[in-house]
């Protein structure tokens, strides 16, 4: 009597095959087995160390006076220092906006670098219906929100505009630090 031999391969086949679950069983238990060795032969290789928190401090400047400020005429300062990509501009929109300060928590103030490929925005505040934008850029026509925190409405960039923090003590309005990275820096603050 003759075996099959397509058959007998098939069946041998069959044999050695390892189903789905079994799988991923042993594999399971390959890596748990693995990390537990290489803690033990490597100690210190997956622990986390203790670190200080490394917290950065911006300067305060006066940069505007709230008394003098007019709805939607842009006030032009530089800010955290006279470096390059520290233009900025502070606006009494009118109407509230994210990160606003005063009574109506309509002051705000960004860079003035779209975040794309540091086109400039100066002179490109527009007022539509109760929308506040700067933008568009010259470069790539990125358009950003003013009421929502700077976010990217249009246009290449992929990044929020840098919002420059703003502080009220009395009728003086203060700069007082930045949420976001300047254009064309890896720190907001020049090593001086």
């Amino acid at each position: 009597m003759s075996i099959d031999k397509s058959k007998q391969t098939a069946e041998e086949h069959g044999k050695c095959m390892l189903t789905r679950r079994k799988f991923l069983m042993y594999s399971g238990s390959a890596a748990a087995a693995s990390s537990v060795i290489t803690l033990n032969m490597f100690p210190g290789t997956a622990m986390a160390r203790d670190m200080q928190a490394e917290v950065t401090t911006y300067p305060r400047m006066l940069v505007a006076k709230l008394s003098e400020l007019k709805d939607n005429q842009p006030v032009d300062f530089n800010y955290p220092d006279d470096g390059p990509n520290s233009q900025a501009m502070l606006v009494k929109m009118g109407v509230q906006g994210g990160g606003g300060v005063g009574d109506d928590q309509d002051v705000v103030a960004f860079s003035y670098m779209c975040t794309h490929q540091g086109g400039p925005l100066q002179n490109e505040y527009k007022v539509v219906d109760e929308h506040r934008v700067l933008g568009q850029c010259p470069f790539h026509l990125s358009t950003f929100d003013l009421r929502r925190h700077g976010i990217i409405v249009s246009g290449q960039a992929y990044e929020s505009l840098p919002q420059v923090l703003l502080e009220v003590d009395g009728d003086n309005v203060y700069a007082v630090g930045i949420m976001g990275l300047l254009f064309g820096r890896v720190d907001n603050k020049l090593v001086g």
